[in-house]
């Protein structure tokens, strides 16, 4: 379990903008992770993933790291953004798109 936590932390922790998702961005495994995917292509800025459906382990153990009980998850430097209701409505009022912008721009400046 400890071993999990740590995986996570570190999968946070080396990539800017993660996204949480069951599929891959290629083919998303649900309508809720579809739709994010949709979103985070639109921002047109690169990402991380994590397929939770080949990681059950991270699957289970991201809900309690996060105390957040739904998947997709967006993290965007360290900090969990939500899931799709807020990722959706941020793209919509072009905070999303702001958010990765800056991130994007912080790790090219490391």
């Amino acid at each position: 379990m400890d071993d999990v936590l740590q995986v996570i932390k570190d999968q946070i922790a080396q990539n800017p903008v993660l996204l949480y998702m069951k599929g891959t961005p290629r083919f998303p495994q649900c309508g809720f992770s579809a739709q994010v995917v949709e979103a985070m292509t639109k921002v047109n800025k690169p990402f991380a993933y994590v397929n939770i459906l080949e990681a059950p382990e991270i699957r289970e153990s991201l809900k309690e790291y996060a105390n957040w009980p739904t998947y997709p998850q967006l993290w965007v430097n360290g900090e969990l953004v939500g899931g799709c209701d807020i990722i959706m409505e941020m793209f919509r009022s072009g905070q999303l798109q702001t958010l990765i912008e800056s991130a994007a721009a912080e790790s090219d400046a490391e």
